[in-house]
């Protein structure tokens, strides 16, 4: 079974989660950028998800997890619960 690790953010607005990847291309570090804005309890970890298969987390987010080149930022990705950036750290298949 594919099982994969990544990072995230949770905000809002698409406004908020477009600025904050502007700022994270800018040389922000994804980690640091959770912790101050994340509204995920994972925010305070930095955003790490740890390691999970397809069908553990919304299917918006398998979508982009377990298709999207790895460390590298995705998004705004809208779920039911916001706008997410999203970092696969790993993946094995």
């Amino acid at each position: 079974m594919a099982t994969a690790t990544a990072r995230h953010i949770l905000v809002n607005t698409e406004e908020q989660c477009q600025a904050l990847k502007d700022e994270i291309a800018d040389g922000a570090d994804l980690a640091d950028v959770a912790r101050q804005h994340s509204s995920c309890p994972s925010g305070s970890s930095g955003g790490d998800l740890g390691e999970f298969g397809p069908g553990m987390m919304v299917k918006e987010f398998d979508n982009v997890v377990f298709s999207a080149d790895v460390n590298t930022v995705q998004g705004p990705v809208k779920t039911q619960f916001g706008y997410h950036l999203l970092e696969v750290t790993s993946r094995k298949d």
